[in-house]
């Protein structure tokens, strides 16, 4: 009997597997060229698959906003698998523009890539597209606006600098006649426009340096009424509105001093400022491709000693031995020198609103001490004023006392006692004031 009943549980478990379809399979997460139009906003990622593993995996995705360098912008939602091999960045990167750090000022060059945390624009721009975190903000739709203005009309050069590197990449894959240089002279030098990562750096900067000094204009107009009221006025209400003035400008000068830091260490680090050059890496490598490409078809062995393995954490790849020079990053450092000047003389307005600041209080304080110095006088006065009144009532109390006198029977007596009393307390309030004056324990 058990082992029927067995094969009785057996045949029903069976039948129940029979009867109950498999669960379907989630769908992988939208590539990153997955577009959503913008009416699609918020329903964006749908896609993702359905039951747990889909809100799991809606938590983990983030809302990005893709340029490429014609200005063709779509939106798209995936998580941060999907970023790092398109970027291909390490993943501390994007907890650097993850919440954590969104108060901080970062430009990292990698290998491929540039992360740029400035303020509210968290982006990773390649030689020829951004990824722009979090586009629908409030902040970040005047850098969405600025890129989809520009890039197009800067599209044009790109397209034929590409055409120009391609023309010398074939070139290259026939003869190999003397040294070549890194960049071509289209791309280096011709038009004299910069390359499309340090164009959305420029773009980047100049919305972040704008509203920055927006906000110290902002500051400056609700500053300076609120100070004169208070040397006015001194009261609660108006040290109060002092108080907060000097929280937002404190954490206003931070913010400014953060960026105008991080741009002061790019330019104090030649090394760090030719990382930067993403577009000039990306045409070495494919210049050092055809070069190797040929070398392999022993057509250029003879004619190719310049080759040497370029010292990078993370790239192998042969490059030219031709060494970079301080011409070589002027580009960028007049672009950064430009937006630091920028940034110091917004940071120079927030120390001059400090400094108005400063010397409100300061004057507050004089009067507060002033106040204070003549009350201190006030109280003196009516101190003296005291003891001359003391010393008369003294002197009437021990004749008011029921003690035998021959003064009391002397007719007339009282007025004559009394004004001499009197008089004397006058006198002596006189004397002890005088003293003080003498003394310079009271003001003239």
């Amino acid at each position: 009997m058990g082992k029927y009943a067995l094969l009785f549980r057996s045949i029903r478990r069976r039948l129940k597997k029979k009867r109950d379809p498999p669960p379907p399979a989630p769908p992988p997460l939208p590539p990153i060229g997955a577009s959503a139009s913008p009416s699609a906003q918020n329903v964006i990622g749908g896609g993702c698959g359905g039951g747990a593993v889909a809100a799991k995996a809606k938590k983990k995705a983030r809302l990005w906003m893709r340029f490429d360098f014609t200005g063709k912008s779509e939106l798209v939602e995936c998580d941060k698998g999907v970023i790092i091999e398109r970027a291909g960045i390490p993943g501390r990167d994007l907890r650097i523009l993850g919440p954590v750090f969104s108060h901080s000022s970062n430009i990292l060059a990698r290998e491929k890539a540039m992360v740029v945390n400035l303020e509210f624009i968290k982006a990773i721009v390649t030689s020829q597209e951004v990824l722009l975190l979090d586009p629908l903000r409030q902040e970040v739709l005047p850098f969405v606006d600025q890129i989809r203005q520009q890039l197009p009309h800067k599209s044009s050069f790109s397209t034929s600098g590409a055409r120009a590197a391609d023309v010398q990449d074939n070139e290259l894959q026939v003869s190999t006649r003397g040294l070549w240089s890194p960049i071509p002279e289209a791309v280096e030098g011709g038009q004299n426009e910069l390359p499309f990562e340090f164009q959305v750096l420029e773009i980047a900067l100049e919305v972040v340096c704008t509203y920055l000094d927006s906000s110290v204009a902002e500051l400056e107009r609700d500053a300076y009424p609120v100070l004169d009221e208070l040397a006015r006025n001194v009261s609660t209400k108006n040290l109060e509105h002092v108080r907060s003035l000097k929280s937002n400008l404190t954490r206003l000068l931070a913010r400014v001093q953060k960026v105008r830091d991080e741009i002061e260490h790019l330019l104090d680090d030649n090394e760090d400022m030719a990382q930067l050059y993403l577009t000039r890496k990306r045409i070495q490598n494919q210049q050092a491709e055809a070069l190797l490409a040929a070398a392999a078809s022993n057509s250029i062995v003879a004619r190719a000693p310049h080759l040497r393995r370029l010292s990078s954490n993370r790239s192998g790849s042969l490059v030219t031995s031709t060494f970079m020079d301080d011409n070589d990053v002027e580009d960028l450092e007049m672009l950064l020198e430009a937006y630091f000047m920028q940034l110091d003389a917004t940071r120079n307005k927030i120390l001059s609103v400090r400094e108005y600041i400063d010397d409100t209080e300061d004057y507050v304080n004089i009067q507060l001490d002033n106040q204070r110095n003549e009350l201190i006088q006030l109280q003196l006065i009516l101190t003296i004023a005291s003891f001359a009144i003391a010393v008369n009532t003294l002197i009437a109390g021990i004749f008011g006392m029921n003690i035998p006198c021959e003064l009391y029977h002397i007719h007339g007596i009282f007025e004559i006692f009394v004004g001499s009393t009197t008089a004397a307390s006058v006198l002596l309030f006189i004397l002890v004031l005088g003293y003080a004056r003498w003394k310079k324990l009271l003001g003239t």
